[in-house]
């Protein structure tokens, strides 16, 4: 852990491209220790976020700050404290796996190449075959292999299973919570796809259209939101007032709000809301009207 308690700080963070801006005014503080989700659909701005902090690339505005240290001042020591892994498994695919293993040490100051050879062995992984042969899922245990034999403090994964078959990343995640578990490192983890994420993440952040619209610890986020069904209402509904989400139906309306677990008013009922409900509704929130809390809805 870091001696502020943060693996990463952002502040008023922004990168543009020649088209227009990727990410806006994206300020954050996430927790060292754990998973962090970072959750958005397609072109949100979560590559350009996890590139910002491994330092690929600069900041058009703002700092970002990676275990207490400005990325725009890494040094090769705070560098090395640092494991990422894109979205693409890059690997030479000429090169065997124990080729692969060799380049990783000379690239980096600190690479436990023993702790490599275990991982892959376990997972039945030649060392002296070519990474182009390998399928897609063993391509991708041998990049995170790769990956933790820097032991790393802060882990970032640019949605690293999204191209892999159901088996292929249920294993994936079983090595990566085990390094979890056994290490302590601190992982940041980006995916559109928020059923790989919800049995593991700690924490949440949320991207739509290069904006953080809701980020926290998910217990804490679940805690504050509810879903409230009740009586269909003709009532404008104003999200001002904590409501994120009305659905109707012809004879029920459906409210998601955040509300500190208030209870709800006579005639209608509150239930718990799934995370991934949660941040759908915050996906959908941008391209819909706004809206009034209806008479007699505690919110």
């Amino acid at each position: 852990m870091t001696a502020t308690g943060f693996a990463l700080r952002t502040d008023g963070v922004g990168k543009r491209y020649r088209k227009g801006w990727a990410l806006r005014d994206c300020t954050l503080d996430l927790p060292a220790g754990g998973v962090i989700a970072l959750v958005g659909p397609n072109g949100a701005g979560k590559t350009t976020l996890l590139r910002l902090v491994v330092g690929l690339l600069a900041p058009s505005t703002g700092t970002v700050e990676v275990l207490g240290h400005d990325v725009a001042d890494s040094t090769p020591q705070t560098l090395s404290r640092v494991g990422f892994l894109a979205q693409d498994h890059p690997l030479y695919r000429r090169f065997t796996v124990a080729e692969m293993l060799r380049f990783g040490r000379s690239c980096n100051l600190r690479f436990d190449q023993e702790l490599a050879e275990r991982r892959l062995a376990k997972r039945g992984i030649p060392l002296d075959r070519r990474a182009g042969t390998l399928s897609g899922g063993q391509q991708a245990q041998v990049a995170l292999a790769l990956a933790l034999a820097k032991r790393p403090d802060l882990l970032v994964l640019d949605e690293p299973v999204a191209s892999l078959d159901p088996l292929a990343r249920h294993e994936f995640m079983q090595v990566l919570m085990g390094a979890v578990a056994e290490d302590g490192v601190t992982v940041l983890f980006s995916s559109h796809v928020v059923h790989e994420l919800e049995r593991v993440c700690d924490h949440l952040v949320v991207l739509d259209q290069g904006r953080v619209t809701l980020t926290g610890d998910i217990d804490t986020l679940l805690a504050e939101h509810r879903l409230l069904v009740g009586p269909r209402t003709t009532h404008d509904l104003d999200r001002s007032a904590a409501v994120v989400e009305a659905v109707h139906s012809d004879r029920h309306t459906t409210l998601l709000v955040r509300d500190g677990g208030l209870p709800a008013a006579p005639g209608w009922q509150a239930r718990p809301v799934a995370l991934e409900d949660l941040v759908l509704a915050y996906l959908r929130r941008s391209s819909e009207p706004s809206a009034t809390v209806p008479s007699g809805v505690a919110a």
